[in-house]
């Protein structure tokens, strides 16, 4: 296999890998989702604490959304990747939406993610992740209502 085609192999596979992130928060598929990760992934989240280590607290991240939400919907848009042998980046947007147990529809809020994977056993997982919005500096507070 060719280095263009091996990389062009690796990065549908990140892909489907992001796609599998989409599909197991529709279907609040927990253990789904840590599959997906490193043992060791560190995350930098958008909830408390200022970072997450390891799967199980990645896992946790993502129970606090199955707790809160009747129905999920997640979008991953304009994600781009960089393909290593082992390693790999990617960024995007992303937004969390759906409805609320109580009944609520939420659109969301767009937020910037960060990937980092790393290619083990043959399968890429993600070993690092990190989710932002930009920051009001005057007010100190995140702004929450922007779209790409």
């Amino acid at each position: 296999m060719t280095i263009s085609t091996q990389r062009e192999t690796d990065e549908a596979q990140i892909r489907r890998q992001i796609g599998q992130i989409v599909q197991g928060l529709k279907d609040k598929d927990l253990e789904g989702l840590k599959r997906l990760y490193t043992p060791e992934v560190v995350s930098f989240d958008v909830e408390p604490p200022i970072q997450h280590v390891g799967v199980a607290a990645k896992a946790r991240n993502w129970a606090n959304v199955f707790e809160f939400f009747e129905t999920v919907t997640y979008e991953v848009r304009d994600l781009t990747l960089a393909v290593g042998d082992d390693v790999a980046f990617g960024y995007a947007f992303a937004r969390l939406s759906g409805q609320l147990k109580n009944g609520t529809a939420t659109n969301g809020m767009w937020v910037r993610i960060t990937y980092g994977l790393r290619k083990i056993d043959g399968t890429w997982l993600i070993a690092h992740d990190q989710v932002s919005v930009p920051l009001d500096i005057q007010s100190g507070k995140g702004m929450t209502g922007l779209e790409p």
